[in-house]
């Protein structure tokens, strides 16, 4: 009884992490190679700095429902550099982000780890 229990704990995790992606939607990141590289800095942060200040997607998500605040953006709040640029990537998230949070942090977070912009 007790490993029927586990295995039904563990696909309903699994359903509803596959639900909650299904419903938000795929997210193309390739616009976002524009402003930011996976490894480097560009005009925005690397992805790899953004996946390790959040450290997972829920966060991140959870920061893009909130309103995307600059004060909520661990990059741009720890860098002075990053601040000045805040505006521009405000403005991206009212155009992509806004009605996908969820899906815009899968997305980032599968970019970095695939190596690869597209649609995730």
């Amino acid at each position: 009884m007790k490993k029927l229990f586990l295995v039904a704990a563990i696909a309903s995790v699994g359903m509803t992490s596959v639900a909650t992606y299904a419903n938000a939607g795929e997210f193309n990141t390739k616009k976002c190679k524009a402003c930011h590289a996976i490894d480097k800095k560009k005009v925005g942060p690397a992805w790899k700095d953004v996946v390790a200040a959040y450290g997972d997607e829920a966060t991140l998500a959870g920061v893009f429902k909130s309103g995307f605040a600059v004060a909520d953006r661990k990059v741009v709040a720890a860098n002075s550099k990053w601040k000045g640029k805040a505006g521009m990537m405000t403005g991206q998230y009212k155009k992509l982000i806004k009605k996908n949070p969820e899906g815009a942090a899968h997305a980032l977070f599968e970019t970095v780890k695939n190596g690869k912009f597209g649609k995730y």
